[in-house]
């Protein structure tokens, strides 16, 4: 049974069943310095077992998986299961004390109360118990006292008071939404993610405020909680307009992308068959503006995707002709990333380990080894795309933006060389080191490697 903090009482009270399986690959976790899982916790339910020295994680966890999105090497793993949330038995009306005045049918927000008149009593109110939401209205504004409730909901509202969510203190740990009976009171933003309360749907049952880990759930005027709820709700509204419109550009990035994978493969196998020593190219702008007819708007320029274009990785390929190769060794002896296998005195074979890098290429004597770029580039109005053969280590130059650079250090970390290095918050290059492999430029998540001029 999880439990909630009482913000009046600070004591423990029920507050729902709550089934949270958990797993922490330790070894991950052994290699994390900071935990920072252990601050981001609210309730402080993940711990160091100081006699074991594993993390570990308390039966008092509610599920919020603030420790799991903390977790910078995805160490933690959470299966939360549960049950629907504690809600109020449907109120009872007395029908002796019941005078039919209608002012509960006019509270009621989910049109769950009638009045009826079936002859053996008099006219009173009727409460659908399938539709009741349990909000407790018809219980607030019953002039007779006529309607029973309040078994765990308080029997007195502040007046002129509405609830707030405080998003600057909010946690995002949606406890409030999952202990909320009345539907439609408590919303999620589109964009921060964050719940925001429907003042005119919330029945001030203090259940969110009670539950609330981080106390940014309060009262305040009902003013300001309209003004507030209208601005979240006005900007929720454009942010799914913007949505839309992203999602649509999505799907044509997507469409674009499957076009340019349909006509490289096309040209290469062209590349194929012909006889060339050193670079080969091949204009496609008619076969583009075929696919992109296809696939996208009709008026389609292909000219407006230059850059796009640019930014396509290229396709690298390597082999061995195997009459030629020796198995002297020289190749095995230069590979930086160990993809060079020997089995002599058969011909060596290149694993998947392989960057790419050209060194192999430029060691060996009997041209056993060819490598080749298969890529796209733009030139003014006009899109290539071409061949290159690698006759040494390859060459270039690397570009770090250092406004989008988050210092991550996925680069740092994926990098065969260690030609980059994490100091003081950001990423240094060590020009000496780089192979040009543009493995950074493939896994950064923000776009901020860039490697060009190729030579």
């Amino acid at each position: 049974m999880s439990v909630m903090i009482d913000s009046y009482t600070k004591t423990p009270r029920p507050l729902r069943h709550v089934d949270v399986d958990y797993l922490i690959n330790q070894t991950k976790c052994e290699n994390c310095a900071d935990k920072p899982c252990l601050d981001s916790c609210p309730i402080d339910a993940i711990y160091m077992d100081e006699v074991e020295g594993l993390v570990k994680i308390k039966n008092t966890c509610f599920g919020c998986v603030l420790c799991r999105n903390a977790c910078p090497y995805d160490a933690i793993s959470l299966d939360v299961q549960m049950d629907p949330p504690i809600k109020e038995e449907v109120p009872n009306i007395n029908i002796k004390l019941c005078k039919a005045c209608g002012a509960c049918v006019q509270a009621c927000k989910n049109a769950s109360i009638h009045i009826i008149n079936d002859g053996d009593n008099p006219p009173h109110s009727e409460i659908d118990k399938d539709t009741c939401i349990r909000c407790g209205y018809c219980f607030r504004v019953c002039p007779t006292d006529a309607i029973k409730y309040g078994q765990l909901l308080p029997k007195t509202v502040k007046g002129g008071k509405a609830i707030v969510v405080n998003q600057d203190k909010c946690i995002g740990c949606m406890t409030c939404t999952r202990v909320c009976p009345s539907t439609g009171a408590i919303n999620v933003g589109r964009t921060n993610k964050l719940p925001y309360i429907n003042p005119g749907y919330c029945a001030r049952c203090e259940e969110c405020m009670h539950s609330c880990p981080s106390t940014a759930i309060k009262y305040s005027s009902r003013k300001k909680a309209y003004k507030m709820y209208s601005e979240i709700k006005s900007f929720d509204i454009v942010s799914s307009i913007v949505d839309n419109d992203m999602k649509r550009l999505s799907l044509d990035l997507i469409s674009l992308n499957s076009v340019l994978k349909r006509v490289a493969t096309s040209m290469s196998l062209e590349f194929d068959d012909q006889n060339f020593e050193n670079f080969i190219e091949c204009k496609v702008n008619s076969q583009m503006e075929k696919e992109l007819r296809v696939v996208l708007d009709s008026s389609i320029e292909v000219n407006k995707f230059d850059k796009l274009f640019g930014s396509y990785l290229m396709d690298r390929n390597i082999e061995v002709y195997n009459k030629k190769c020796i198995a002297c060794g020289e190749c095995y002896n230069v590979c930086p990333v160990d993809a060079i296998e020997l089995n002599g005195p058969n011909p060596i074979s290149i694993n998947d380990n392989c960057v790419y890098c050209g060194k192999c290429v430029e060691q060996c004597q009997f041209d056993a080894i060819g490598a080749y770029d298969d890529y796209y580039y733009s030139k003014d109005t006009d899109l290539y795309y071409a061949r290159s053969y690698l006759y040494k280590q390859r060459k270039g130059d690397f570009s770090l933006s250092s406004t989008k650079c988050q210092a991550c250090a996925i680069c740092v970390r994926n990098c065969p060389t260690q030609a980059l290095e994490l100091k003081d918050d950001h990423v240094e290059f060590i020009e000496d080191k780089c192979l040009y492999c543009r493995t950074c430029e493939s896994i950064c998540p923000v776009d901020a490697i860039r490697i060009v001029n190729f030579r």
